[in-house]
């Protein structure tokens, strides 16, 4: 048995052996990966953030951006691999109503009725430690 082959001992702490356990990003982080990622190319595109994360009882944007007199809400979708398909495949009815009826919600709250509005999709492939391993931008997509 060559050097390189030999399993090497845990690492110990105070006698006890310690083990390494690796931990997955969770959900919440890929989502939060994905939206930063789709803000900071927004911001790239020169689009101003207003909100991000807006919520009410109807649901949430994940962002609201301006730029030249348009409005855009933007959801931003993600997947870390394909076997659910592609990010953007996951916009259904019932979300694409849900984002809707939240977007009149916001625009009745801040008094809003005399703007252009537009809704885009931001779809984020992740890698396995959050990296972007691709992002597509959809203008109008529902």
């Amino acid at each position: 048995m060559n050097e390189s082959s030999k399993a090497k001992p845990p690492t110990t702490v105070g006698g006890s052996a310690v083990h390494k356990i690796a931990i997955s990003p969770t959900r919440k982080d890929k989502g939060r990966a994905a939206e930063e990622a789709a803000a900071s190319y927004l911001e790239q595109e020169g689009w101003r953030i207003v909100e991000r994360n807006w919520s009410c009882r109807s649901g949430e944007l994940d962002i609201i951006a301006e730029q030249g007199g348009i409005l855009l809400f933007v959801e931003v979708r993600s997947r870390s691999g394909t076997g659910y398909g592609m990010p953007a495949e996951s916009i259904d009815g019932r979300k694409i109503q849900q984002v809707r009826r939240t977007a009149e919600v916001y625009l009745h709250r801040c008094g809003i009725s005399d703007r252009q509005i537009r809704f885009d999709a931001v779809a984020v492939m992740l890698g396995r430690n959050l990296e972007i391993r691709s992002l597509e931008h959809i203008e109008d997509a529902f």
